[in-house]
């Protein structure tokens, strides 16, 4: 048994206290992923402060036509909002693809863009993991590392975010609202969470003490469609070997606007630059979806197990855009 102290906290401000006055502390919303870390032995936090309870779980209309959602809105509530279905069904789609509906009904929108990687060094403490460790190596490199990223990676470390909602909010152009002990501060969610670089052990830019309190969706663009695509081992409960939120419009047989955002392929979600940069103003076609999937994906840098990844991934975004493509 390892000891910890708890806190229910009353206002965000009392929250934000008790995280930055305690090293080590941790938020606690559903708790679907921090709790299994700490079973495992992962996470040893000091103090978890219980934001469940704050008044941070509304979908909100915005002045603009987008949207606001609280931090703790669940997972089961966003997919299902008419306001979600109808204008980001990108977004619906990647929630309903995740995890099963008794821990949709669980997790939140904060909690699920936090979440850890599931690479099995990381979660298994008697390996040693740069993650977990700083310092101690990635044995995933030269051993089991068919999940892995393609994209972005290390040689401190070659994990994946798991996220399917962080995809598809990297397609909407997302900001994530943060408040810490310095007041609060936005962040757009393409640069949320980090690539490893040296310092693995850095998910995310979030300060020490700092609280995710809502997510705000842009307005949804007039004409365009939106898609979330999913490869995965099995059809239900398991992280996404390549994912893809894609949003196209398209004017008069030629790609108005595009974006294009991966999962599964490195330690954040992948925006894809690069394609969107082909795309813009070609003819929607499948050759078109090609070139632009191929210009994204040449910068991939697999490892022994893993080069399936950019096949699989090149055919889910062609997949992607032509269906958005006959919808138009």
């Amino acid at each position: 048994m390892k000891p910890f102290g708890y806190l229910r906290a009353a206002s965000v401000e009392e929250a934000v206290r008790a995280g930055a006055a305690q090293p080590g502390a941790k938020f606690l919303g559903g708790g679907t992923n921090l709790v299994d870390l700490m079973k495992l032995g992962v996470e040893e936090p000091r103090l978890l402060v219980d934001v469940s309870g704050l008044p941070l779980d509304r979908i909100e209309e915005l002045p603009d036509g987008g949207l606001r959602i609280g931090a703790t809105v669940r997972n089961s509530e966003l997919a299902a909002a008419v306001a979600v279905r109808e204008r980001y069904p990108v977004l619906s789609q990647a929630l309903l693809s995740g995890a099963s509906g008794q821990l949709r009904n669980t997790a939140t929108t904060g909690g699920n863009l936090v979440q850890r990687t599931r690479c099995t060094y990381f979660q298994d403490i008697s390996k040693p993991c740069n993650k977990r460790a700083p310092g101690t190596g990635c044995p995933a490199r030269d051993g089991a590392h068919r999940d892995l990223a393609v994209l972005g990676h290390s040689a401190h470390c070659v994990a994946t975010q798991p996220s399917d909602l962080a995809v598809a909010l990297a397609a909407l152009d997302a900001t994530v609202h943060l408040h810490g002990p310095d007041g609060e501060r936005e962040v757009p969610v393409i640069e949320f969470h980090r690539l490893p670089g040296e310092h693995p052990e850095q998910d995310t830019v979030l300060r020490p003490g700092e609280l995710i309190i809502a997510v705000r969706l842009p307005p949804g663009r007039p004409g365009a469609h939106s898609r979330y695509r999913k490869a995965r081992d099995r059809a239900s409960f398991a992280f996404a070997l390549v994912s893809v939120g894609a949003v196209l419009e398209v004017r008069g047989g030629a790609v108005r606007y595009a974006a294009l955002a991966f999962g599964g392929l490195a330690h954040r979600p992948w925006r894809a630059r690069a394609a969107e940069e082909v795309l813009r103003g070609a003819p929607a076609t499948a050759d078109t979806f090609a070139r632009a999937a191929d210009a994204e994906l040449a910068a991939a840098r697999p490892l022994r197990e893993n080069g399936f990844k950019i096949t699989l991934a090149r055919n889910l975004a062609i997949d992607a855009l032509t269906d958005l493509a006959a919808r138009t």
